[in-house]
């Protein structure tokens, strides 16, 4: 079984290093969308209280690396699809290793993929004047690891009834945007209005991208954390053992849930 999870695992890495598009797209959009957002919007947001005077591509900088770690993980599982095409995944299926490794491989692999271009994008914290120190840095690791989990298993689950990559990207942007939207990546908690306050609080991604922001300014307070760290990083674990399971389960069903 290790070996199995092991040269899948490999083999997404692989086939993303080669791709070179894939790879300068996969930096070149998150960048677009920080630069675009934070200057469009940098003279009209405000924070509420005392916090008003952090520059919004500050206060956005750490939902950009949300941002990375959501649209990485889920769409690099859109390769389920493809090799149920090309007859892959038919392939690896009756080969004789548990379902689960299957599951294992694929979802490590977006991992690492999604992990490495957050990593990249950390990078550039010193522009906004963020210098992350050694346990901050630390807390960002605990955050990003279980939402890179959680959305490649989730993007398993989806592309594992899907039939067509068309039909993968329509269906995953209706979960992406809204959860990118509303969790705490745009605006904080904090001043939204009641409606929104609920929705961002049942949202999982909301407890990913505060415990991101709190490590990205650990041992300081973060600006629209809007949780306590424990909280944050328990329910994003949480949610990455369900969203595995969940995983495990659908890879045990017959393909395109039939």
């Amino acid at each position: 079984m290790l070996r199995a999870v092991a040269a899948l695992w490999t083999r997404e890495v692989v086939k993303f290093v080669r791709d070179r598009s894939r790879l300068a797209g996969a930096l070149a959009q998150p960048l677009g969308f920080w630069v675009l957002l934070g200057l469009g919007f940098g003279g009209t947001f405000r924070m509420p209280g005392a916090e008003a005077s952090v520059p919004y591509l500050e206060y956005l900088y750490p939902g950009i690396v949300a941002l990375i770690l959501l649209f990485t993980a889920i769409f690099s599982t859109i390769s389920v699809v493809e090799e149920r095409q090309q007859g892959f995944l038919q392939a690896a299926l009756v080969a004789p290793v548990p379902r689960a490794a299957i599951v294992l491989g694929n979802v490590l692999g977006g991992t690492t993929l999604a992990l490495a271009q957050a990593a990249l994008f950390l990078l550039l914290a010193p522009l906004v004047g963020l210098a992350p120190s050694l346990a901050g840095l630390g807390i960002v690791a605990a955050a990003a690891v279980p939402t890179a989990l959680a959305f490649t298993a989730l993007g398993f689950v989806i592309a594992w009834r899907l039939e067509t990559t068309r039909g993968f990207h329509a269906v995953m942007n209706l979960f992406l945007l809204p959860m990118w939207f509303l969790s705490g990546a745009f605006f904080p908690a904090e001043g939204a209005p009641a409606v929104l306050r609920a929705l961002m609080y049942a949202n999982p991604a909301f407890y990913g991208v505060s415990a991101l922001r709190q490590g990205l300014y650990w041992p300081a307070e973060a600006p629209g954390a809007g949780l306590p760290l424990g909280l944050a990083l328990g329910v994003s674990a949480l949610f990455a053992l369900l969203l595995l399971g969940l995983a495990t389960l659908t890879a045990r069903r017959p393909l395109f849930g039939r």
